[in-house]
C-alpha cells in the first residue's frame, strides 16, 4: 500500500507530499493521520522550513465525503481530539510552512493550506470552501483563519457567495503569497524554503510566533509582545554573529543559538 503522506528533503527543507492521487488528495481520517505522523517526523523536526504539496492533479479537493455521513456529536468531539487536530499542529510548528498549490484547494485542503504561514499558487490552482453548501461550515481552524486573514465580510463572501476562485483571485485577497506558473509551485516553494533556511532560526521562529500572537492581541499588548521579543533576541549569539558578519563584510553562520 503506498504512503498516504510522503516526507522528503531538500537540503534544509522538509517537504511533505499528500499522496492519494486518485482521490485527489481527498483528507480522510487515515490521511490525516498519516499528515500526523509526518509532522511529528525527524525529518520535519531537524528541517529549517516545511513544503506542504498534492500529488497528482490538485493539492486536495477537501474532506473525504464518505467519512462526513452520519456522525454522532460524540463522534464528531473524538475526531477533534484525533485526527482533527492536524490542522492546528501545522499551524503550531515552529518553522515557516509553505503549502504549494495546484489545481483543487477546497474545504479542507484549503484549510490546511490557511494552517500554513505561506501560500504559492500556480495558474491551475482553484479555491472553494463547499461546506455551507451541505449543510455545515468550515471547522478545522478555516473559518476563523480566513477570517483573521480577509475580514468578516470578504470571508462571509467566500463561503456563501462563491462557489470558487482562481489563483488571481487569491492573490488580490491576499489569501496567497505570490502565483506562478502551471507546474511550478512546489520548486518555488521549496526555494523559499531555502531563503528562510539562511535566516537565523531563532528569530524566525520568535517572529512567526510574535506575528501570530500580535494578530489576536489589543495594540499595547502586540506592542509588549515585540518589545520583549526584541530583548530576548537582542541577546543571541546569532544577533551577534550577525553584526560582526556585517561589519566585516562576510556571510554570517548561525548556529540557532
Amino acid at each position: 500500500m503506498a504512503e498516504l503522506v510522503r516526507v522528503r528533503r531538500e537540503g534544509a527543507v522538509a517537504v511533505l507530499t499528500l499522496n492519494r492521487p486518485e482521490k485527489l488528495n481527498a483528507l480522510s481520517s487515515s490521511v490525516e493521520e498519516a499528515l500526523a505522523a509526518a509532522v511529528g517526523s525527524e525529518e520535519v523536526a531537524t528541517s529549517a522550513a516545511l513544503v506542504i504539496e498534492g500529488s497528482g492533479r490538485a493539492f486536495s479537493a477537501g474532506a473525504d465525503v464518505h467519512e462526513m455521513r452520519e456522525q454522532s456529536v460524540a463522534a464528531i468531539l473524538e475526531y477533534y481530539r484525533t485526527t482533527g487536530v492536524v490542522y492546528d499542529r501545522v499551524a503550531a510548528l515552529r518553522q515557516p510552512t509553505i503549502a504549494a498549490i495546484h489545481g483543487y484547494c477546497l474545504g479542507g485542503g484549503f484549510e490546511l493550506a490557511l494552517a500554513c504561514d505561506f501560500r504559492i499558487a500556480d495558474a491551475t490552482a482553484v479555491f472553494g470552501l463547499p461546506e455551507v453548501a451541505i449543510g455545515i461550515v468550515p471547522s478545522s481552524g478555516g473559518l476563523t483563519r480566513l477570517v483573521r486573514s480577509v475580514g468578516a465580510a470578504r470571508a462571509k463572501e467566500l463561503m456563501l457567495l462563491r462557489d470558487r476562485f482562481d489563483a488571481q483571485e487569491a492573490l488580490g485577497f491576499g489569501l496567497v503569497t505570490a502565483v506562478v506558473p502551471e507546474g511550478s509551485a512546489a520548486a518555488r516553494a521549496i526555494e523559499i524554503g531555502k531563503e528562510l533556511a539562511q535566516l537565523p532560526p531563532l528569530a524566525v521562529e520568535v517572529a512567526k510566533l510574535a506575528a501570530d500572537a500580535a494578530a489576536d492581541s489589543s495594540r499595547e499588548a502586540s506592542l509588549l509582545i515585540e518589545r520583549l521579543a526584541y530583548a530576548a533576541l537582542a541577546q543571541t549569539a546569532d544577533h551577534a554573529e550577525a553584526t560582526s558578519a556585517f561589519e566585516e563584510k562576510r556571510d554570517p553562520t548561525f548556529g540557532g543559538r
